[in-house]
C-alpha cells in the first residue's frame, strides 16, 4: 500500500488524494497548502457544500466555530447549517438536522472504558450500575453536519443525503427519553454547527428527568466557540456525563492536510475544559481521543499531543483508536497491532496514566 511521495520521491504510507507523505506535508505546508485547500473544497463541493474559508462581501459573520463564515444573503456556511436567511442567522437552534437511535449499555462509545455506562466509576451518584449499566441504554443523537472535512471521516455517508434530511425539533428528541435511558450522546458529523440545538435538548431533559441518573456526553471535534464550551462543560458535569475531544492532530499542518481546517480553537478550547477537570474527575469529565491514521499519525504525534494533555492534566483519559481505511483515505491500511503498541508507548513516556486501545478488533 506504499506510494511515491510527490514531493521527497520515496516510497511511503501516502493516501492517494493527498499524494504528499507527513514529513513533506510539515515541511512543506507553505508550498502546497493552496493545492490542499483545493482537495478539500473539491470534495465539500461535490456533496453540494460551500469551499472554505468562506468570505462573501457584506457578509453575516457566524461566530459558532472556529470558521468563521461571513455569509452572504440566503448563504450557508460551509457546515451547511447555518444560513444569512433575510439578513439573519438561522440554523442550528431550534430545529437541527440529525437522526437518533438507542444503543443498549454497555456500548462501543469512545469514553466507555472509564465512564459509569461501562466501568465502576461514577456510582452511586451517577450510575444505575456498580459496573457495566446492563438493562440500561443510550440514546445515540447523530448530528448530520459538521465543520471540518476529515478525508478519513467514519461516518461519512450522512454527506450524502444532508440536503434530503428534514429537520427535527427539540420536543421530539426529548420524548424520545424513556425510564430506561441512562445517557445521552451527541455525536455526528459533528454537534457543534447545531450545539444551540443540543444545549437546549439537554437543558429540557434535565428538567424532565425527576431524580432519575440521566449523563449528557459530547463527542466533538472542540471547534465551537467557546460560549457553547463553557455550556457543555457544565451540563456534563451536573449529570455526570463527559465531552469527549476528538484530537486528530497536534501538528497544525498534518491537522490541516487531513480534515481541511486548523486546530488553533480545540488547543485553546481543551486547555479551558483542562481547568474543568479537576471539577469531577469520578467519572472523568473530559476524555481525548485520536484515530491512529497509518503513515500520518505517528507515534511522534501521538507523544506530541499526549505531552500537551499530561501538562494540563496526566490524569486525563486518552483513548487511541484502531483506524478503519474509508471515505477518501479507503487506500490506507488498517492501523497494525504494532503501531498501536508504539503509540500506547509514546503516550505512556509523555506523562499520561489513563491510557486506551480503542477499535482493537479492527488491528491488523
Amino acid at each position: 500500500m506504499k506510494k511515491i511521495c510527490k514531493i521527497c520521491n520515496k516510497e511511503k504510507i501516502v493516501a492517494q488524494v493527498l499524494g504528499y507523505c507527513r514529513d513533506c506535508i510539515e515541511k512543506d505546508f507553505k508550498l502546497i497548502v493552496r493545492e490542499l485547500i483545493k482537495i478539500h473544497n473539491l470534495i465539500r463541493n461535490k456533496y453540494g457544500f460551500n469551499s472554505y474559508p468562506l468570505r462573501d462581501k457584506d457578509g453575516i459573520l457566524c461566530n459558532r466555530c472556529q470558521n468563521y463564515c461571513k455569509l452572504g444573503l440566503n448563504k450557508q456556511g460551509i457546515c451547511g447549517i447555518r444560513e444569512n436567511r433575510k439578513g439573519k442567522l438561522v440554523g442550528g437552534d431550534e430545529l437541527a438536522k440529525f437522526s437518533w437511535y438507542f444503543d443498549p449499555l454497555p456500548t462501543n462509545c469512545v469514553g466507555c472504558w472509564v465512564c459509569p455506562a461501562g466501568s465502576r466509576s461514577g456510582y452511586p451518584n451517577f450510575s444505575y450500575r456498580k459496573g457495566p449499566e446492563y438493562g440500561y441504554k443510550n440514546l445515540a443523537v447523530f448530528y448530520s453536519s459538521c465543520n471540518l472535512n476529515c478525508l478519513f471521516c467514519q461516518n461519512w455517508n450522512y454527506k450524502e443525503l444532508f440536503f434530503q434530511i428534514k429537520k427535527k425539533s427539540i420536543k421530539e428528541l426529548v420524548k424520545a427519553i424513556d425510564d430506561t435511558t441512562a445517557c445521552i450522546c451527541y455525536f455526528g458529523g459533528d454537534p457543534t454547527p447545531q450545539i444551540v440545538h443540543s444545549i437546549r435538548v439537554s437543558k429540557e431533559a434535565i428538567k424532565n428527568k425527576k431524580g432519575k441518573i440521566l449523563r449528557i456526553c459530547w463527542e466533538t471535534n472542540g471547534l465551537m466557540n467557546i460560549r457553547y464550551l463553557e455550556e457543555i462543560l457544565e451540563i456534563a458535569l451536573i449529570s455526570g456525563g463527559c465531552v469527549k475531544f476528538d484530537f486528530k492532530a497536534l501538528t497544525k499542518e498534518i491537522y490541516f492536510a487531513l480534515c481541511g481546517g486548523n486546530n488553533k480553537r480545540l488547543i485553546e478550547n481543551f486547555k479551558i475544559a483542562g481547568n474543568w477537570f479537576k471539577k469531577r474527575k469520578d467519572p472523568p469529565l473530559i476524555i481525548a481521543s485520536t484515530l491512529l491514521v497509518p503513515g500520518y499519525i505517528t507515534e511522534e504525534e501521538i507523544y506530541k499531543i499526549a505531552k500537551f494533555i499530561a501538562n494540563i492534566s496526566p490524569e486525563i483519559p486518552y483513548s487511541l483508536l484502531a483506524f478503519h481505511p474509508t471515505f477518501y483515505m479507503k487506500d490506507l491500511p488498517f492501523t497494525s497491532m504494532e503501531q498501536a503498541q508504539r503509540c500506547y508507548m509514546a503516550a505512556k513516556e509523555a506523562g499520561l496514566k489513563n491510557i486506551n486501545i480503542g477499535n482493537y478488533w479492527l488491528l491488523t
